[in-house]
């Protein structure tokens, strides 16, 4: 790594699980980042999509929130579309839900780990779109999806990165959940 430049080729190393733990380690401890590493990595994401939309931030291994016109949405990168990224995202995937001890013991190993039937249930979301895992959650039967993460972009890209978006607005930083859900609970379509 010439001159602690960390170049999209080593991104890509890092985000496919090939470069040398050594190297993750050096990359994780230098004192000083280089200051285009945040532009290189989202180019190197963007350079694995098949879709145009710009990404502002990655949410998952599968997961991105982009800009589609004048809206910020969650997307996988197969192209599925999960809506606002306001809004929590795991409403609009495929759920499996494990809920009996067998289901249980086919993802727990040793068995004895596994939580006692009853008292939780598994959840398992999946994209819509390629059917890739992209969540698990373990809770109380009748606990509402986790959201796992409202990230204030715009204070991102201001305070961190020095390079305000355009569309900077304080209502993009609002959970919107409970909207869609009330517009559910009265039966609408949304």
């Amino acid at each position: 790594m010439a001159d602690d430049k960390v170049t999209k080729e080593l991104i890509g190393s890092l985000l496919d699980g090939t470069l040398p733990d050594a190297e993750v380690q050096r990359l994780q401890r230098m004192r000083r980042k280089d200051e285009g590493r945040f532009w290189a990595y989202l180019e190197t994401l963007r350079q694995r999509v098949a879709w145009e939309e710009p990404i502002l931030l990655r949410l998952t291994d599968h997961l991105y929130i982009v800009r589609k016109g004048s809206e910020r949405i969650v997307k996988c990168n197969c192209g599925a579309e999960f809506g606002d990224y306001r809004v929590n995202w795991k409403l609009k995937a495929r759920v499996r839900v494990r809920k009996t001890e067998q289901e249980f013991r086919q993802v727990y190993t040793p068995e004895f780990a596994a939580p006692e039937a009853g008292w939780v249930e598994i959840r398992e979301y999946y994209c819509p779109g390629c059917v890739a895992q992209l969540a698990v959650e373990v809770v109380p039967p009748g606990y509402p999806p986790i959201f796992d993460m409202l990230p204030d972009i715009d204070s991102f890209y201001r305070d961190s990165l020095a390079s305000p978006l355009k569309d900077e607005n304080q209502a993009w930083f609002r959970d919107l959940t409970n909207e869609l859900t009330g517009v559910w609970a009265k039966g609408a379509k949304s």
